[in-house]
């Protein structure tokens, strides 16, 4: 990916969200004072107002919109740990007491635990106070002891009060402290821009003109630049937000995987408009709403507000995306890490069969397709002739292929070529499970493979995996013709709309056999 240039000193000095300078300004000296940013720089870095000092993918946002669920887990780990130990401090192990004498400390940690989330304690909302913050957190651990103690009083374990008490007060210290550090952590992302979703608006009209405006005095949205269809007609800048380029422009633009939605304001009416532009779009992976112009402030900031806090990655509107992400992240980390672990041994001899194979190093990296577009460095065992080696795929693998070594065959036919990829998976670049990664520029003939199909980005709408609902269904290795690019990424759509714990377990218990007797693949 190309690098992005900093920012100029003159330019950064006149940012509108440095504090110094924007002490006192309302919306519409915010407008100018951004204007006045984007004037003053060196027209080939121009910025906007928005942008932030240092880009993030938004699969790096994904991974920290995640964290509340960590910080969930941590906090019913340490609550859990803090009951034992005061059973254990009271004179008896929890486990060796009857059920009626557990039964109110169960309670009050249920009810605890269940408060924190029912009062959105993990959502950290933009300008939440601390002190305010803590006392939610301390009225959900009380709730928890009150009804605790009532559970207490109604089963005759009275004597089991005291010990609730000391609980009670333990248990909202050590949440109290807990939440301050998650405060902090995500008030410091929040700072960093790291949790503000980024967009592109496409239409350089009132519309964007408006949005643009309430997100500069709302701060909740990075607007990193401006596409449009009629580019002949377009200012160079939208209330300081640079127009980029048009619709092709957009669908090639280095700056996609940083994207989390694309705003297309265009005025809703001019549907054979609407309609092109959204074809258009549905080349690349990312989320596309439409801005339905609305009168009044309190309306336009529902609607930003519901733009910031929309999913990243939405495949299918019925599941909770988040939740989604979260599940397949933690099975990468306990499936992957066992697998690492367990293969370590393989991996050894592997590596030691290609130093002795053929000179050269043992692993080969090659750039390919990531989630959203973004480009990743894949590992592989490295099963080519050193000199020989292809990082663009260029040019497709053929039977005797005379670049692969000896050793080279037997890696590739076996797919054990792919294991250092664990190393992406545990990186959270990869997925155990999903679409293959293909290498950035891959061609199927003369002709480049995203080119064939115009819904190959959905591909790139779920984290590339190790094996896939492809690869088990026969459609693994080159493409040599636009049928094979269709039938893998219909495969690959099915697999993103589909996909399940249950799914990916099916897919990863069946990957070996099924590779393993495919005899006719060439790879």
């Amino acid at each position: 990916m190309g690098h992005i240039a900093p920012m100029p000193t003159s330019a950064r000095a006149l940012r509108p969200d440095d504090p110094a300078r924007t002490q006192g300004l309302d919306a519409a000296g915010l407008q100018a004072l951004a204007a006045a940013a984007v004037a003053a720089q060196d027209p080939r870095n121009r910025r906007g107002p928005f942008r932030p000092e240092k880009l993030v993918t938004s699969r790096t946002r994904q991974a920290e919109r995640l964290s509340s669920f960590y910080f969930r887990g941590i906090d019913a780990a340490a609550l859990i740990g803090l009951t034992l130990a005061i059973g254990w401090m009271s004179g008896a192990a929890l486990m060796t007491l009857p059920f009626a004498a557990v039964l109110p400390l169960g309670i009050a940690l249920a009810v605890s635990l269940a408060g924190l989330r029912i009062m959105r304690l993990y959502g950290f909302g933009r300008g939440e106070r601390l002190d305010l913050h803590l006392i939610r957190v301390a009225t959900a651990m009380g709730l928890g002891g009150l009804i605790g103690s009532a559970a207490a009083m109604l089963t005759g374990q009275s004597a089991q009060l005291s010990a609730l008490l000391e609980w009670g007060l333990a248990a909202t210290l050590l949440t109290g402290v807990l939440h301050a550090v998650w405060w902090g952590i995500v008030n410091q992302w929040r700072a960093e821009g790291r949790l503000t979703p980024s967009v592109a608006i496409v239409g350089a009209t009132k519309h964007a003109e408006r949005l643009i405006a309430d997100a500069l005095r709302r701060r909740d949205i990075n607007v990193l630049g401006i596409f449009d269809d009629r580019l002949a007609r377009s200012p160079d800048a939208v209330v300081g937000v640079p127009v980029l380029g048009d619709l092709d422009a957009l669908i090639g633009h280095r700056l996609t995987p940083y994207l989390d939605h694309i705003v297309v304001a265009v005025d809703p009416s001019a549907r054979a408009r609407v309609s092109q532009i959204t074809q258009r779009l549905a080349a690349l992976p990312n989320a596309v709403s439409l801005v339905v112009d609305q009168e009044g402030e309190a309306a336009r900031d529902v609607s930003l507000a519901r733009l910031a806090k929309s999913p990243l990655a939405s495949i299918d509107g019925a599941r909770d995306p988040d939740k989604a992400a979260f599940a397949k992240r933690l099975q990468d980390l306990i499936i992957g890490g066992l697998m690492l672990v367990g293969l370590a041994p393989l991996l050894a001899l592997i590596a030691l069969g290609i130093k002795l194979d053929s000179p050269g190093p043992v692993f080969f990296r090659q750039r390919r397709h990531g989630f959203n577009n973004e480009e990743i460095r894949v590992w592989k065992f490295r099963s080519m002739r050193h000199e020989a080696a292809d990082a663009t795929a260029a040019r497709q693998v053929t039977a005797d292929d005379d670049r692969i070594t000896r050793f080279g065959k037997f890696l590739r036919k076996t797919s054990l070529d792919e294991l250092p990829q664990l190393f992406n998976v545990i990186q959270g670049e990869m997925s155990l499970v999903g679409p293959r990664p293909h290498a950035i520029g891959m061609k199927t003939g003369e002709t480049e493979s995203a080119r064939l199909v115009a819904e190959y980005a959905h591909r790139h709408r779920m984290k590339p995996g190790m094996t896939g609902w492809a690869a088990i269904n026969g459609s693994r290795g080159p493409l040599h013709s636009a049928g094979d690019v269709k039938r893998r990424v219909q495969l690959d759509i099915d697999y993103i709309e589909r996909q399940s714990f249950w799914l990916d377990l099916w897919i990863i218990l069946v990957t070996a056999p099924v590779l393993l007797g495919d005899r006719s693949s060439v790879r």
